[in-house]
This record gives C-alpha cells, structure tokens and sequence, in this order.
C-alpha cells in the first residue's frame, strides 16, 4: 500500500471513513523491507533466523528509526491529509505494551527481539474517546526500558486481544489464506487450526494464522486476511455479505458481517 500512491490515499480515505461512521480503527505497522533497505545503505546485511531478524544494538538502532520516526510518520501525516486525525505511537508509548526477550525455536539467540507480555490499553480508549485513529509501530520495550524489535502480526493480535476487538484485519499482498489453490472465503477456528498443518501454510501467512486463531480464542469477534492491494478492500470486507479475502471465526454458522 505504501509504494502504490492511488492505493495509499484510498486507504486512508477508507479509514478516515470508517472513524465517521463511528467504528474505532487503530492501525498496527510493521516494516521489515524498509528496514532492510536501510541496512543495506548503511553497509549492514540483515540476518534472519527461523523467519524472524536478528536484531543486535545497531539493527535495534536503525529498526526504531525506520519504524516509529519514518513509517509511522508517514502514516501519521497521510490519515490527516485525507480527512482522519491521527495519532502516531510505540509500546513505549504511556507503556502501550511491556514486552521480553525471546530465543529462536531452536533457543537460538535473536537479539533484541521481544513478545509482548502485557497491554495497558488506557491511552488507546482517551484517544478513541476523543475521535483520534492510533497508529502504533511495532517497537516496544522491555520492564527494564530495554528498546525490543517485535512482530507486527504480534502486536495487532495482542492489542486487538486486549481490547476484545470486534474485527482484527490483517492486509497483505495475496487474496487471502489459500488451501490446495483454493481460496478459503470463512473458516472456524477448529479448521484455522487444522489448517496451521496443511504445507500450503508458510512464509508471512504461517504467524497470520497462528495470530488469528490465538486472537479468536482470546474474544476478538472475527479475523480478516485480506489482499491490502485490492482498491477499497478494507471496506469490501467490513461492509458486503461477500468480503474478499479470509474471514475466520469461532462459529462458521454465525453470519458473515
């Protein structure tokens, strides 16, 4: 969405949209490409161990530059030029989120790469109250104010958990979650899970799914992984029987809204 400029101002427009309406959008990014690309201006390669970058003092640096001084930023300024009022803040934000350490699958050491333990929400409801739209980076810290790199599919679970969200909407670049080429328009959670075997689950879907399904059993109502590139798309989902991409839910004999 960020590279395409038609894409970023519907985008906004489209949230901008949804907070007139009365619904409470909070936006949770990430930023791994432009945080590669800024390493490698800055001579440093990036390193990544089971999927997740191995973020030393220097990467953490540089990751905290891109993602809460570059990104959210932009972001920020892009809401307020098409109608939102936008608010740009980090787990460090009044302590959004506390986070700890974590080691690899195989208890490999990632560096200053943390998971979130706990969310004070308390900021985000003044801001709700007040008509703002947060945009929250995905850089947190730890008990002892140690700077942590974290999953952005991490943080929107986690935040959406805590504030039992009604809808948690994950926007990528495919269609949705695909089995056998297929695509999977509503899912309960009993196949989510199933599906988190399946050998068509993998790349940046695999922590999506397993996301989803940890934020359906932790009272967010519905999970939505749609194609962020489709114009409109958060709109088409939220607003038509049909959507466009993956709805999962505890019960698929609920309706699809």
């Amino acid at each position: 969405i960020m590279i395409d400029e038609t894409l970023k101002k519907l985008f906004a427009e489209d949230v901008a949209l949804l907070r007139y309406v009365g619904i409470n959008p909070l936006i949770v990014h990430g930023g791994g490409k432009e945080i590669s690309k800024w390493m490698h201006k800055l001579g440093k390669e990036a390193v990544f161990i089971d999927g997740q970058r191995f973020t030393d003092e220097e990467t953490m640096e540089i990751t905290e530059m891109v993602l809460s001084g570059k990104i959210n930023n932009e972001i920020v300024s892009l809401l307020n030029r098409h109608g939102g009022h936008a608010v740009g803040l980090s787990g460090k934000s009044a302590n959004l989120y506390t986070a700890s350490r974590i080691r690899s699958k195989k208890d490999e050491d990632l560096g200053y790469v943390g998971q979130i333990t706990s969310v004070d929400a308390s900021l985000l409801t003044t801001l709700f109250d007040k008509g703002y739209i947060p945009v929250v980076s995905s850089v947190g810290c730890d008990g002892n104010g140690m700077t942590l790199n974290l999953n952005a599919d991490n943080v929107a679970s986690s935040i959406a958990q805590h504030l039992q969200a009604e809808k948690l909407i994950y926007l990528t670049d495919v269609d949705g979650l695909m089995l056998e080429d297929i695509l999977q328009s509503q899912m309960d959670l009993d196949q989510a899970k199933k599906a988190m075997g399946s050998k068509d689950v993998k790349g940046g879907m695999l922590p999506k799914l397993d996301c989803s399904i940890k934020a359906i059993e932790n009272e967010v109502s519905t999970v939505h992984i749609i194609n962020g590139t489709l114009e409109h798309a958060v709109l088409l989902e939220v607003f038509t029987d049909g959507g466009v991409g993956t709805m999962i839910m505890r019960d698929c004999f609920e309706k699809k809204s």
